[in-house]
């Protein structure tokens, strides 16, 4: 399994408005928390807008927000939006993507090993919910978010 840099942008992104939800949140909020370059989180937004997580809002008051509950969205459904490839292993990937050819590709033992890694990978990414990973998040305060706490307490 592999989650490149769209795929990251793309959960965080979807976990800040799971965050906000059902607020309506604007790309540069987004751009400037996480520290996605704006163009880059654009492109990333439409594909998630076209997959059918996120909808916009228009005008002053504009931006994203989620189309559906955050539990109703899964790590694994926004991952499988913007890279379809995120649970491959090599094994599965054609010898022109990997860059090189497997001379062992039926009698290795390894490819079963790689299939069931990725059947359980698959298996938690889609069974964990945004909501999941909010509670968490709240359980858990990122070290920025710990220190405005400690901060606004006076200590």
């Amino acid at each position: 399994m592999r989650v490149t840099a769209k795929g990251e942008y793309a959960t965080r992104a979807v976990l800040h408005l799971a965050m906000e939800y059902p607020a309506v949140v604007t790309i540069n909020e987004i751009s400037s928390r996480h520290h996605i370059p704006v163009k880059y989180l654009e492109q990333i937004i439409l594909e998630l807008k076209r997959g059918g997580v996120l909808v916009s809002r228009r005008g002053v008051y504009g931006g994203y927000l989620l189309s559906r509950s955050p539990a109703e969205i899964s790590v694994g459904e926004v991952l499988q939006i913007v890279d379809t490839k995120f649970i491959q292993s090599s094994c599965e990937q054609h010898d022109e993507e990997r860059g090189f050819a497997c001379h062992e590709h039926d009698g290795c033992g390894l490819k079963q090993v790689w299939e069931n890694v990725s059947v359980a990978v698959a298996k938690i990414l889609f069974e964990t919910s945004f909501a999941d990973v909010c509670a968490q998040s709240r359980r858990n305060p990122l070290p920025n978010e710990l220190h405005k706490s400690v901060v606004g307490l006076g200590l």
